[in-house]
């Protein structure tokens, strides 16, 4: 059984809520859909234990409000390689709108000491090289310099770990110069990165080959309603999922598809039946407020109608 780790650099409790529309400047009454410990990775980690999968969970977690985390571990039985720092986990705040646009208030949460970092470098590259698969999501938190998630990166690289970036910003362009295993931008943090807007289909197409001409061996573009692309060394792929008529919230979709890709990885899935289990999680997810799979058997009938074309390969 494959073994995977995901790791949280930046973790959050995430306080989710839904309304028609803010209105600026105004008093919003807010319908509450939930308080969850979370963080990308944390997310990505929930799905994988739903979908059967053994998952380690590391990074960082404030010693003073971790209760609610450590309880989450026990209860879904993930496994506890976090570190402790001093301070409190950050709370953000995530507002859906009625036409399922997110609005995301993300607090400054504990400050990484030199110390501490250099406590988590070698305890992470130690208990990574265990694992199958790394997923390293989400974040950098205050002390940690793009340059130290870089040079760590690479450490990992190096020592063989196969690793799954997902965050964007300054930690994705810092990320994508160690050559990670797999990476999932978006339409806009790839358009960030090549440096001008991607119009068209092909125009996305290209710019995914420069990125992994850097040596990148899967690079997978997330394109909203547009479904989504993974270019690996042997073909290009385009999924489309269904349209989703009763989303609740969009919170934890791109989570969710990262979970999707690393069980079909971990599972032996082809490119194509990865990207559609991937895109049907992905689907899923938008129609509950909290994240992860109650039932897998609800995921087939989005799974019949997720649209898979080969553009190349």
């Amino acid at each position: 059984m494959a073994k995977v780790a995901t790791i949280t650099l930046n973790a959050a409790y995430d306080l989710v809520g839904r309304l028609k529309r803010i209105e600026l400047g105004e008093v919003n009454t807010v319908e509450t859909l939930g308080l969850f410990p979370a963080g990308k990775g944390i997310n990505v980690a929930k799905v994988l234990k739903d979908l059967g999968v053994d998952v380690a969970v590391g990074g960082f977690l404030g010693q003073d409000n971790a209760g609610d985390f450590e309880t989450m571990f026990k209860k879904t039985g993930l496994e506890d390689k976090f570190q402790r720092v001093a301070g409190k986990t950050r709370i953000n705040v995530k507002i859906t709108e009625t036409d399922a646009d997110v609005t995301d208030l993300n607090f400054l949460g504990y400050e990484i000491s030199a110390q501490a970092w250099q406590e988590f470098v070698a305890a992470s590259l130690a208990y990574c090289q265990d694992f199958d698969i790394v997923a390293v999501c989400g974040s950098l938190p205050r002390g940690v310099t793009p340059e130290l998630f870089a040079e760590w990166l690479k450490q990992l690289h190096q020592a063989g770990v196969k690793v799954v970036l997902d965050s964007s910003n300054a930690a994705l362009t810092a990320g994508l110069s160690a050559n990670p295993w797999l990476v999932k931008p978006n339409h806009r943090e790839l358009e960030a990165w090549i440096g001008h807007s991607l119009p068209t289909l092909d125009d996305i197409v290209d710019a995914a080959k420069k990125l992994k001409a850097q040596g990148i061996a899967n690079v997978i573009i997330s394109m909203g309603a547009e479904g989504s692309l993974w270019l690996s060394d042997s073909a290009i792929v385009r999924a489309q999922p269904p349209k989703c008529e009763n989303v609740v919230s969009t919170v934890g979709a791109g989570d969710s598809m990262v979970a999707g890709l690393i069980y079909g990885l971990t599972n032996g899935l082809s490119q194509q039946d990865s990207l559609a289990f991937a895109s049907a999680v992905s689907a899923f997810a938008v129609s509950q407020s909290n994240v992860g799979v109650s039932d897998v058997a609800l995921l087939e009938p989005i799974l019949k109608n997720v649209k898979i074309q080969l553009i190349e390969g």
